[in-house]
């Protein structure tokens, strides 16, 4: 009861209002940039709402940097992906499901933080861990799917077209270890993370996460025809963040 009163104390709704009246404006002036459609946009907004009054700014901060590197390099040998079938729908734009899809356990995680007795660090890397993981996940796809030489099924290692589902490579996989460690090191940088031990950690789980969401599309997704690319993400981000927290625990490092 007492949580429940904190959460609708007046100093509290005010700053929820703060954080959707700021997000209001900036989504409508971001309109014309190409990376999300006008329904993303506006769902981007509630998110944007949800991140500012919870984790306030460097909770915003993550995610938009996230949203720009992954459209940067969605955008990397586009041309050539599109040419052979591989490029990102919609030019690339994201919409709703996209959004939701790579956010909602950061999402859920970061407004977790507002509770009084809240855990907040443990939180904070769950939430750092499954946006590290959504990097690396955009980064391994979009780099192998034009620049891996080699591209085997993560089940078998047998051969298969770029692009396949659950399809890995070499250079796919360092682009997704670079692409987890950058966006770990932007969340020590924005202080939602501690330490070098708990960007190690993020960094790692990011990559382990991304692995593992490639084996659930070359084996449960092609089983599962409810399993779309869109809850395949968001349990790829569920998997890192409750990967991440645990071994935290186990490692005393929160």
């Amino acid at each position: 009861m007492l949580e429940l009163l904190v959460l609708a104390s007046p100093e509290r709704l005010q700053h929820w209002f703060v954080a959707l009246v700021i997000n209001a404006v900036l989504i409508a002036a971001a309109q014309r940039l190409p990376v999300l459609t006008p329904a993303g946009w506006v769902h981007a907004g509630v998110l944007g709402t949800l991140l500012l009054g919870s984790l306030d700014w460097p909770g915003w901060w993550a995610v938009v940097l996230y949203l720009a590197l992954g459209s940067l390099v969605t955008r990397l040998g586009y041309r050539r992906k599109q040419q052979q079938g591989l490029a990102e729908a919609r030019g690339g734009r994201r919409g709703p499901e996209n959004v939701w899809g790579s956010a909602a356990t950061g999402a859920a995680l970061a407004v977790l933080t507002v509770l009084p007795s809240a855990p907040v660090a443990l939180l904070q890397l769950g939430f750092a861990a499954s946006f590290a993981a959504k990097l690396a996940d955009t980064c391994g796809s979009e780099i192998g799917k034009r620049w891996g030489r080699h591209t085997v099924l993560i089940t078998t290692l047998k051969p298969v077209p770029p692009g396949t589902e659950g399809a890995i490579s070499v250079e796919g996989t360092v682009a997704s270890l670079v692409g987890s460690a950058v966006m770990a090191t932007l969340m020590l940088w924005l202080g939602l993370l501690s330490d070098g031990g708990c960007w190690l950690l993020v960094a790692l789980v990011g990559l382990v996460a991304t692995l593992l969401e490639s084996w659930i599309g070359a084996d449960l997704q092609q089983r599962c025809s409810w399993l779309s690319n869109e809850l395949v993400n968001a349990i790829q981000t569920l998997l890192a963040a409750v990967l991440a927290m645990l071994l935290a625990q186990g490692l005393g490092l929160v």
